[in-house]
């Protein structure tokens, strides 16, 4: 099966402007998760970006990137004309959606989000991790996964959401934002539009769901290092200098 991982990046963050060039430890941090990506053994690895200097630092750390437009809505949008342009065959059967502020990503689990998709009937692929900070369990800015168990290591999503859910005992997972789309799904979900609930919770998955679409989370042990603020970004470099 054809895998294409794609890795987005733009310079424009609210919170972080010129994040995808953040140094971490004498390298740009698009530039690990690149490296990160690549050993993860699935296929080729591209970053797609709406910068020529984004595109210039990849290729010169011997990396591939591709040019987009600057006016996507979402990585996701972005991440489908990187496909158009680089597969205009079709050749493709998988999309790994890397998020490029993931500098300390583990490769393990981005070979993780693709098991899912051995079952035909799932169209999208992600990951969960079991939440064991309370401050997390109330934090808005941790997404949870509300879904059904299929075993051990995965579920069934149902919804996602910002809230503290779902209610009573039992475990809560932290939704991990890297997706694997099967390449139908991926035209399918790009063509949708928002949706209600998406625009409410401010989450892009859900979108899928409100669709039908069905979603399977992988559960993972680690959660990676997203790097949105100054203070993320010191943390990732104090954890790769090490």
């Amino acid at each position: 099966m054809s895998t294409l991982v794609l890795i987005p990046a733009r310079m424009a963050s609210t919170r972080l402007p010129g994040k995808p060039l953040a140094d971490i430890a004498g390298r740009p941090m698009i530039v690990h998760v690149a490296s990160r990506a690549s050993e993860c053994g699935l296929g080729r690895v591209v970053v797609a970006t709406d910068t020529e200097i984004v595109a210039e630092t990849v290729k010169a750390h011997g990396f591939e990137a591709v040019m987009t437009r600057a006016d996507h809505e979402s990585g996701s949008d972005r991440i489908f004309e990187a496909l158009t342009t680089l597969d205009p065959k079709g050749e493709v059967e998988f999309i790994v959606n890397v998020q490029g502020d993931l500098p300390t990503i583990d490769p393990a689990i981005i070979q993780a989000a693709l098991r899912p998709l051995e079952e035909k009937a799932v169209d999208i692929s992600t990951l969960g991790v079991e939440i064991t900070r309370h401050e997390e369990k109330v934090d808005p800015n941790v997404p949870k996964i509300i879904g059904s168990p299929l075993s051990a290591g995965r579920m069934r999503a149902l919804y996602f959401t910002r809230a503290t859910a779902p209610w009573g005992d039992g475990p809560l997972y932290h939704h991990v934002g890297l997706y694997v789309y099967r390449r139908s799904a991926l035209e399918r979900f790009v063509g949708l539009g928002q949706s209600p609930l998406e625009k409410r919770e401010r989450l892009e998955q859900l979108r899928a769901l409100e669709a039908g679409m069905r979603i399977d989370v992988e559960i993972v042990d680690t959660v990676p290092l997203g790097v949105d603020t100054p203070e993320h970004l010191e943390r990732a470099r104090e954890l790769l200098t090490k």
